[in-house]
């Protein structure tokens, strides 16, 4: 059967201090008093049903991961004591859902993405889905079409279509983020989609490249899935790193007895990875200001202003290209542009204040 594994780890420093340590972003109610995580679990109900949707999730966030999506079973509800990258977050379930059934196909989604039009990346997926369940030796990744020469992103090379299959091609290689002249061409050429960081296969075919690749890997995930109790135990022993450098780009290569086809998602994505992603996906004012809470702008154009205090205004007058955000305990006032590096800032934040404050 299909199942669908939602990724939704990781803390969101970029949008401190929205995002805390109790509440990273894809728990933060951003859009439309929606989480990021809503959002993922919606659409992943428009491909199988609840009980077969599993969340892996940072080990601290599970009680606000419950209490958002209150759907989804206890047991399939996987947290991380500690953080292990990418390659350990698709690892894991697989091997639990491979005990529970050894035919699974899982398709392993993303939490902290905006995606639009929903009905194509179903489309997709379900093609992506067919890929995978009629060859037992794919590995599907799913490439975003380029709308533009983003140098913030991994791109995919497209090698040979795929027969009998609408947009299904073989990846030549992953290609890391480019500068502006080379994602240029890679626009220009045609040849290279996006890589979403998402991917479709059968969870055997998966454990059986693990094996080959990441053979130590391979043997403490199976033995977590066996032994739960042994969480604290073996995950923070399991080697930290992404699943493209562990399995994708070595498989390839040619470095295992599997391939990687790509599938096209042709979609608006928009990964709200920061403030400056943040303000172009929230409506802006005729002045382009994006204001969310209670807050006076005056003679103030393309600002991002958020105010989580109710009895608390904010007031920001003669500025241009501005983030302040203001919560009950912390107050961040950065330009859209430097608001990249709020990383730094919040390990200052932590030196000279405490940690209570991130």
């Amino acid at each position: 059967m299909r199942y669908v594994v939602i990724m939704a780890g990781g803390s969101g420093t970029r949008l401190w201090p929205l995002s805390r340590r109790g509440t990273p972003k894809q728990l933060l109610k951003l859009i439309g008093g929606t989480s990021l995580l809503r959002l993922a679990f919606e659409r992943a109900t428009r491909l199988v049903p609840a009980e077969r949707i599993l969340v892996v999730t940072g080990a601290p966030y599970l009680d606000a991961v419950r209490a958002d999506l209150p759907e989804v079973a206890p047991e399939n509800l996987l947290g991380e004591p500690v953080g292990r990258d990418s390659l350990n977050a698709v690892a894991w379930p697989a091997a639990v859902i491979a005990r529970r059934d050894p035919d699974a196909v899982i398709a392993q989604l993303t939490a902290d993405q905006l995606i639009e039009p929903v009905d194509a990346f179903v489309t997709a997926l379900e093609e992506a889905f067919a890929v995978a369940e009629a060859d037992d030796r794919a590995l599907v990744t799913l490439g975003v079409v380029p709308t533009s020469p983003h140098t913030g992103y991994g791109y995919l090379h497209r090698g040979e279509p795929v027969p009998g299959c609408p947009t299904a091609c073989a990846v030549r290689e992953f290609r890391e983020k480019p500068d502006a002249d080379t994602a240029a061409a890679y626009l220009a050429s045609g040849e290279y989609w996006w890589n979403a960081g998402m991917f479709v296969w059968r969870a055997a075919t998966f454990l059986d490249q693990l094996a080959a690749l990441e053979p130590a890997t391979h043997a403490s995930v199976l033995e977590l899935a066996a032994d739960p109790g042994r969480l604290d135990e073996i995950f923070p022993t399991l080697r930290k790193t992404s699943v493209d450098f562990g399995v994708m780009e070595p498989v390839s290569r040619g470095a295992a007895t599997g391939s990687v086809v790509a599938v096209a998602l042709p979609i608006d994505w928009r990964d709200v990875g920061g403030f400056a992603s943040l303000a172009e996906v929230l409506t802006a004012d005729a002045d382009g200001n994006v204001v969310d809470g209670l807050a006076v702008l005056n003679d103030a154009r393309d600002n991002l202003v958020i105010n989580t205090v109710d009895a608390h205004v904010v007031a920001v007058s003669g500025t241009t290209g501005m983030v302040v955000v203001h919560t009950p305990d912390a107050t961040l006032v950065t330009t859209l542009a430097g608001a990249e590096s709020i990383k730094s800032v919040v390990a200052a934040v932590a030196d000279a204040a405490g940690p209570d404050f991130t």
